[in-house]
This record gives C-alpha cells, structure tokens and sequence, in this order.
C-alpha cells in the first residue's frame, strides 16, 4: 500500500470510529497514525532483515507517540489506537482487519519462551483501556475485551472477556460490528456473583431470624410446661 493510499484508509478509520474528530487534517495530529504510519516503514526494512534500522524507527516512534509497535508484528488493515498512549504490540502479534485498541493495551507474551509468543487478533476485536492480552493464543473475529481485564487463554469469536483474570461472558451469535466503540456496557460476571451472593445472604439472614423465633417460642412452651409441673408437684406435697 502506498503512502497515499494509507492516509486516505486512516482518514476513513479515523472519523468512523473517533466521534471527536471535526476535519481530516486532525487524523495528522493522531498519535496512531504517526505510529502505524512509522510502524509500516519499520516492518518493511524488517522483513528485509533490516533489523536495527526497523528497531530505530521503533524507539525513535516510542518516545514521539507513547505507542510501542514491534516492527516484527504483523498488521492488517484499518488498525485504530484511540489515544494510544502504553500501548505495546509485540514481536509475533498478529492483529487482522478492523481492531481496534485504547489505551494501555498490551498484546504481549509471558516469559522467554522461543517461536510465536504474542496474541493473534481476528478480525473486528476491540480491546478496551488497560487490558492486557498475554500469550500465543487467538482471540476470536468481533470479540470484546473489556476493560483492565487480563487474558491468558483462547477466545472464541463473536465472545466478550471481563475481569481478572479473563472470563468469557458469551453474547449469543449476533456479530459485533465493527463500529461498535462501547466499552462500558459489557457483562460483568463478578458483579453478578456478588449479587446471587448478598441475595443468597438476606435469605440465610431470614431464615436464622425464623428459626430464633421458633426457639423463642419453644423456650416459652418449655417454661410454661414445667412451671405448671412445679404447681402441680406443689400441690401433691401440700396434700401430703
């Protein structure tokens, strides 16, 4: 892809998805398009094996942008990083067309393991502000991943991920377009669980209060049954 036909895509991407955007000379100003821009320029002297050339560029956009791209990873098309600033895309990251990433994402591995280390993105995945996505697993075409969640294993596709760490909240089989920008009102599991939980607390609660006053009441019948034993022993001996 050209230089020219670049700009034109990210100036698509960009007033699709970016309601704060008034005219197209903004999308010049964007931290991701400087970086993707610059990310595209490194990948190609890496597959060059133009390797500390590639790395250059790299840093030199780290400082400028906050936006870490591996010039290793591979990109498809209408990539979108809405602020951008902490996002880390590794090595062997493969994102497909239409992903969209917040800020503070990283799409890293977990240790010094060798080969394919990073997340591989279908197509039309978001991945909302802080999480992080770690290991060489895939996570599946129109899939949400929520907010500051952490996720260490596979997603199917058309799923959400909440939570630490991540648990899928499936979102039946309707795909989840690609304009879709909704961070907040995603499933939220634990919050549920808290729920069934006090529920399940009030009705315990209730129940404790019904046997105490079962044995109150029993207590009362005890004591009336032995008082009326005592009056009725004390009226043998007076007879006596």
């Amino acid at each position: 892809m050209g230089i020219l036909s670049y700009i034109r895509q990210e100036i698509r991407v960009v007033r699709e998805r970016d309601p704060a955007i008034k005219s197209n000379l903004e999308v010049f100003l964007y931290p991701s398009f400087k970086a993707i821009l610059h990310y595209r320029v490194a990948h190609r002297l890496y597959l060059k094996r133009h390797y500390f050339l590639a790395r250059w560029i790299s840093q030199r956009t780290v400082r400028k942008t906050g936006i870490e791209i591996h010039p290793g990873a591979k990109i498809g098309k209408g990539l979108f990083i809405d602020h951008g600033s902490g996002v880390i895309i590794g090595e062997t990251a493969e994102l497909g067309d239409n992903v969209t990433l917040y800020q503070g994402v990283t799409l890293g591995g977990t240790g010094k393991e060798k080969g394919k280390r990073h997340p591989t993105l279908g197509d039309n995945v978001m991945v909302s502000a802080g999480a992080k996505v770690l290991g060489s697993f895939r996570i599946g075409e129109n899939s949400k991943i929520g907010a500051g969640s952490v996720v260490l294993k596979e997603v199917p596709p058309d799923c959400t991920v909440v939570g630490v760490p991540g648990r899928i909240v499936k979102m039946g089989d309707q795909k989840i377009p690609r304009m879709d920008m909704d961070q907040v009102h995603l499933p939220d599991p634990v919050s549920n669980d808290i729920r069934e939980l006090q529920a399940d607390n009030i009705r315990l609660h209730k129940r404790i209060k019904q046997m105490e006053k079962q044995m109150r009441c029993m207590r009362t019948q005890d004591i009336e049954v032995l008082d009326k034993s005592s009056a009725e022993a004390n009226r043998q001996n007076g007879r006596n």
